[in-house]
């Protein structure tokens, strides 16, 4: 999973490294901030999440059945719509003579190639997201209802090592 701190989305998909440090008061999620701060990294690389802070939604941390739904959804319609242009393409290049087909069962073979490919794309999707970062959100909202804060670092590799540096002085764990 990766947060988008800044609540903007990036012009380009870019790769930026995230650490996550589960604090387990305000004071201390602050205090790590400022620690972070004084040795150097950007405001704009840190957010804290919890109550009184941001909303974990802020950062990109979504409750894990709207990421479920979310990916079931994209693989869903890419393999549907994969399905049906390789069952059109299969049908068209092997020239199958099928007899008795009229163009409306040539559209309803596409079609039902096109449903049970989005169908399994689906499955599959849903998947991916439950046990992908529908699992990884599902953690980190449980720490926040058991009333923790996160403090994320996201940014370039060298940034997020040094941090995790830093809070590892500092006695927290950085995931």
């Amino acid at each position: 999973m990766s947060p988008n701190l800044s609540g903007h989305r990036p012009k380009f998909k870019r790769r930026p490294h995230l650490a996550i440090a589960v604090l387990p008061d305000p004071n201390s999620a602050f205090a790590a901030y400022r620690l972070l701060y004084s040795q150097g990294v950007s405001p704009e690389y840190l957010a804290i999440v919890g109550r009184d802070f941001n909303p974990p939604e802020w950062v990109g941390l979504y409750k894990p059945m709207k990421i479920v739904f979310a990916k079931a959804y994209r693989l869903g319609l890419l393999s549907a719509l994969a399905g049906s242009a390789i069952a059109a393409i299969l049908l068209w290049i092997l020239k199958l003579e099928l007899p008795n087909f009229d163009p409306l069962q040539w559209v309803l073979v596409i079609l039902s190639a096109g449903l049970m490919s989005g169908l399994c794309g689906g499955l599959v999707g849903a998947l991916i997201g439950l046990f992908g970062e529908g699992n990884t959100s599902s953690i980190y909202r449980h720490h926040l209802r058991q009333g923790r804060y996160l403090l994320m670092i996201e940014g370039p590799e060298h940034m997020v090592r040094r941090a995790k540096e830093v809070l590892s002085q500092y006695s927290t764990s950085p995931s």
